[in-house]
């Protein structure tokens, strides 16, 4: 397992931050995981776009994208699983143990470790606390994860792999780690982003390449939806068979056919557009 860190390349073992980074110590930084497939990054474009993005987000300086790729490609060379998590974190750097952020240089590591494949099918459960869609970190992925650390928890201590939570105005959001798509009469939803959903990667490809229409929809639409399922860049799609005590037939017709479907996408473009 390797880390590369501010350009030093390093055992996992081995790798250090600083103590005083005000990614550890506030959460003060951006993230993204992507799979990859025998040393192969899936999406790797976009998930750099997204990182700049929640970058401007915290008013933090742009990422260089070639120094990223540049970590990414020493990272692969050293050791390249046949499934593979990739994680790039990017904080403001050292700072005081404060808010306040310090004078000092950001802070840029990746680390490769490897990945599990997940089950055919899943189960979720609605957390009992609501996602702010009008929080200053809406859209942005930020390494500020405690909440939800503790909803993820919380389901995975009853049983289930995600807990999907509700906005402030009780319309489905997204999960904790993941987005979601209900299927009713043979159509395929998805919250828009406005309900405060982050706009995942494996979720945008989702819409774009197949018929799939964003709509504000109450929670309770888990109660009644034919089909669900979730979305993430290590689970790609993946059909829910059970929303607390509600049991699915998993996957459903739809939701294999986009199983299938995204499987033999990505697979021909392991970088789309």
């Amino acid at each position: 397992m390797w880390s590369w860190i501010n350009g030093e390349v390093q055992a996992v073992s081995q790798a250090r931050v600083a103590v005083v980074d005000h990614g550890f110590t506030v959460g003060d930084g951006v993230f993204e995981t992507l799979k990859t497939e025998a040393g192969v990054p899936f999406a790797l474009t976009r998930h750099l776009q997204r990182l700049n993005r929640s970058a401007r987000g915290l008013g933090l300086p742009a990422v260089d994208e070639h120094v990223v790729r540049t970590a990414v490609d020493e990272l692969m060379a050293r050791q390249a699983y046949p499934l593979g998590v990739l994680r790039i974190t990017y904080t403001s750097g050292p700072g005081p143990l404060g808010s306040q952020r310090g004078d000092g240089p950001p802070t840029l590591a990746c680390v490769s470790l490897e990945g599990r494949p997940w089950p055919a099918t899943t189960q979720v459960v609605v957390s009992r606390w609501p996602r702010n869609e009008r929080s200053p970190l809406m859209g942005l992925k930020t390494t500020s994860y405690a909440e939800n650390a503790v909803c993820l928890a919380e389901a995975r201590a009853d049983g289930f792999s995600e807990a999907i939570l509700g906005n402030l105005a009780g319309n489905l959001c997204e999960g904790t780690g993941s987005n979601v798509f209900v299927v009713i009469d043979g159509r395929v939803f998805t919250p828009p982003v406005a309900e405060g959903c982050l706009a995942g990667i494996t979720r945008d490809l989702v819409v774009e390449w197949f018929e799939v229409e964003e709509r504000s929809m109450p929670l309770s639409v888990l109660d009644t939806a034919d089909e669900i399922f979730i979305t993430s860049s290590t689970r790609d799609v993946h059909p829910v068979d059970r929303v607390g005590a509600r049991t699915l037939d998993a996957p459903g017709p739809v939701t294999a056919g986009l199983v299938e479907g995204f499987r033999a996408r990505s697979r021909a473009d392991v970088d789309p557009a």
